[in-house]
């Protein structure tokens, strides 16, 4: 195991927060640690400013659950928060992948009532 892999270990431990990640159908599923930075850069899309949602994860909870590589559409779920994921870039330490850069969209909530009250 080399630095790169520590070093995101350790920066997503301490800064991550639990999320879920899926396949759009919903299975398979599995629970990753993830750190999210705030956004840095927007995009103008149909003429609203919109921030992608980038997670950094380790590659560690994808290889024990034999989930695979992150695909395009993947849900990417945030406490009850819901991201379509439009990317995702293998991080590298050596010729091993040690983690994943999850680009996505979304950001929508599972609340139904609509904020009535």
């Amino acid at each position: 195991m080399g630095w790169v892999t520590q070093s995101r270990r350790r920066q997503i431990r301490a800064k991550g927060r639990a999320m879920q990640l899926m396949r759009p159908t919903g299975t398979p599923s599995v629970s990753v640690m993830a750190y999210a930075p705030p956004p840095q850069a927007v995009a103008l899309e149909t003429g609203a400013a919109v921030a992608p949602f980038v997670a950094q994860i380790t590659n560690d909870e994808l290889a024990t659950a034999t989930y695979g590589a992150p695909r395009t559409n993947d849900i990417l779920m945030d406490g009850d928060r819901r991201y379509a994921l439009k990317d995702a870039q293998p991080v590298y330490d050596g010729n091993t992948i040690c983690g994943w850069a999850l680009i996505s969209s979304g950001g929508e909530t599972n609340d139904i009532s609509g904020g009535l009250g």
